[in-house]
């Protein structure tokens, strides 16, 4: 499926309060990551959610930083970062282990979690997946983590 081929999927409907999300990215590729960060804030404030932001060094801290902010009030977070491929294997360690990382707290814990993490071979497909499109990662992490929102509420798991 190519990026033309992405689906739209329409925002859940929410339960009580507003969603409070947080916003873990690691701004590496900032101009990258803040197109993708747009992204979340728009699908956010259509639900009328509060979003906050922290950052981290890279994408390998992003787990350990999902892992810390369980502990705060949120209803869900989105993960955000982008991983050009290189010229050695660091690429596939990292994005080995921070995909790993964040699949096993996310199922270990149940968290909404979206996670937007970027593993490309150049950085023209990291900023097609980054405009202000339909094609955003960052909106469709958003969305995903909005939709696991909605399934902990219905299921009535705090």
């Amino acid at each position: 499926m190519s990026t033309a081929d992405a689906p739209e999927r329409a925002l859940p409907k929410l339960e009580g309060a507003p969603p409070r999300i947080l916003l873990i990215q690691a701004p590496y590729y900032a101009e990258v990551v803040e197109g993708m960060a747009r992204g979340v804030r728009r699908v956010v404030a259509e639900l009328d959610g509060t979003l906050d932001t922290v950052d981290v060094a890279g994408a390998f801290e992003l787990p350990a930083a999902l892992r810390l902010a369980l502990s705060q009030p949120y209803d869900g977070f989105v993960l955000l970062g982008c991983v050009v491929r290189g010229e050695t294997d660091h690429y596939d360690h990292i994005c080995r282990e921070a995909c790993s990382g964040v699949m096993a707290i996310t199922a270990e814990t149940g968290a909404a979690v979206g996670f937007g993490l970027l593993t490309v071979h150049t950085l023209a497909q990291a900023e097609a997946r980054s405009r202000d499109d339909r094609h955003n990662k960052g909106a469709e992490a958003a969305s995903a983590c909005l939709l696991q929102v909605a399934l902990r509420r219905q299921w009535g798991v705090a």
